[in-house]
């Protein structure tokens, strides 16, 4: 394990460290940015995966063993996915780990969001417990919610922990001490700490749920984990157009899925106070029922 500056700090060294010019790479879509542009920066053959609603954003595993052919460098997701919130359980994750082996690919798995599942011990198998070429990317940015520490880390087998090394030294050396002190003292105390978050998180989606229920114009996929959800409204706008006037219009800022190659559907996040994610829900209720059929 090697701490880094952040989760993106974790998996821009990842990246860089393991990438090369020509390399593939297979990124499961929609997905954080990084795991797509940095190898494409770096000259990496980059195929894209789409998740799609009707699988409800789950990978097609049969589409993804077209991907990974023989010698592909890397495959990298989100699990638990952004901005869906999907959900990818051992039994799949075994799959894809079973399609990596046959290629010899590593998995970088972006975990930040680990530690929010709705049910049970809100915690997702960590593909670092699964491969033995499995790299583990998280920090303390979502589910322990203090990404003011700018602390995350990778799990990995040695050879990469010193190939990233090599390059931390040239990017950022170390992270702070004091961000250090506050990210151990908070995971000594990570069972209430996550406790207050699952708390949070699993009673706004409730929340959230009961609002998609009652809007006609909204539909979605609803998540199973994460802190946000795509929501697919039926308006003859673009994404864009639909975010840039609600925000004017009622201070309610969505993110458009035109951002993240997902036209017809916005992101939100849930994971605030629940009094004003009821409150900005009654604004886009208002908005939407000014809008034209």
């Amino acid at each position: 394990i090697i701490v880094t500056h952040g989760t993106i700090g974790a998996n821009m060294l990842v990246h860089k460290a393991l990438v090369g010019a020509g390399d593939r790479v297979v990124a499961i879509v929609p997905t954080y940015q990084q795991h797509y542009s940095i190898p494409a920066s770096i000259g990496a053959d980059v195929q894209q995966l789409q998740l799609r609603e009707h699988d409800g954003f789950l990978p097609d595993l049969d589409a993804l063993r077209d991907l990974v052919v023989p010698g592909t460098k890397l495959i990298a997701l989100t699990n638990p996915n952004n901005p869906t919130g999907a959900l990818i359980e051992r039994p799949m994750l075994e799959e894809i780990v079973q399609i990596a082996r046959a290629a010899g690919a590593w998995i970088l798995c972006d975990e930040v969001y680990r530690g929010t599942d709705q049910h049970g011990a809100g915690m997702t198998t960590s593909i670092a417990d699964l491969y033995e070429k499995g790299i583990s990317t998280a920090g303390m940015s979502k589910a322990y919610s203090l990404a003011g520490l700018r602390l995350g880390w990778i799990a990995a087998p040695q050879e990469v922990i010193e190939a990233v090394s090599i390059h931390r030294d040239y990017d950022t050396i170390s992270v702070g001490v004091i961000d250090d002190y506050f990210a151990a003292l908070a995971l000594e105390h990570r069972e209430k700490v996550l406790a207050r978050s699952q708390t949070i998180t699993r009673g706004n989606l409730s929340l959230l749920e009961d609002w998609v229920e009652k809007e006609p114009r909204i539909s979605w996929v609803k998540p199973r984990s994460g802190t946000t959800a795509l929501l697919k409204y039926d308006l003859p706008v673009s994404s864009k157009e639909f975010c840039v006037t609600l925000l004017n219009e009622t201070g309610v800022m969505f993110t458009p899925g035109s951002a993240m190659n997902m036209e017809g559907y916005v992101r939100i996040g849930y994971a605030n106070n629940p009094d004003i994610l009821k409150k900005g829900l009654a604004l886009v209720s208002d908005f939407l029922a000014r809008q034209p059929e």
